[in-house]
């Protein structure tokens, strides 16, 4: 029997990193990613950018093994961004998240990914989301649990959904993973059998 594919979650709480200068960030970017950067309004949504490149070249680094100058991030209008090498070699497979002050980062050598992060708020208007995003059935089994297994398992499905879509296959064809956390609900689905693991850091290198 093959062994699974490994993954690895890295996962950043950038609200410790409020107050970080962005310019040392800012100055790694390639073209296209400083492009897009400079299309983002909101100040969030530009640091959201910026630290999620920050991570994917942490991550990739500690994968291969590599210097994280090695690697560049291209940017292809309504497509996923795309990691390459300088050398040329294959870069590993990737997908980036975010949610509120969290920054997240799946990355694996052995197959494509689909990550997603969402805060866990039971404040939110879950009734009026369900409807929104879920079948009939699935709202109503969700909206009929107490709380605060409706909250999580509500989260659940839809970091469950958010992950395949990027990954691009659904529920049948995918193979998806929930990693435990106590403030967020991680998704990872994969096109092949997934051993994931989560590494939560508190600085970027």
């Amino acid at each position: 029997m093959a062994a699974a594919a490994q993954a690895v979650v890295w996962l950043l709480d950038a609200a410790g990193l409020a107050a970080a200068d962005p310019g040392p960030w800012l100055a790694r970017l390639g073209a296209s990613e400083r492009q897009r950067y400079q299309r983002f309004i909101r100040e969030e949504r530009r640091r959201q950018f910026l630290l999620g490149r920050m991570l994917l070249r942490q991550a990739a680094s500690a994968l291969l093994g590599l210097p994280q100058d090695v690697f560049t991030v291209e940017e292809r209008i309504g497509q996923a961004p795309v990691l390459q090498r300088a050398s040329g070699g294959a870069a590993p497979y990737f997908s980036l998240s975010h949610s509120g002050s969290w920054i997240a980062c799946a990355i694996s050598r052995d197959t494509p990914l689909g990550l997603d992060v969402e805060r866990i708020d039971p404040a939110r208007d879950l009734a009026a989301l369900a409807r929104q995003a879920f079948g009939a059935q699935e709202s109503a089994e969700i909206l009929a649990l107490p709380e605060p297994r409706r909250s999580a398992a509500f989260f659940s499905l839809w970091s469950q959904r958010e992950a395949e879509y990027k990954l691009g296959q659904t529920a049948s064809a995918s193979r998806c993973y929930f990693l435990p956390h106590p403030q967020l609900s991680i998704a990872v689905c994969a096109a092949a059998p997934l051993a994931p693991a989560l590494r939560i850091i508190d600085a970027l290198d």
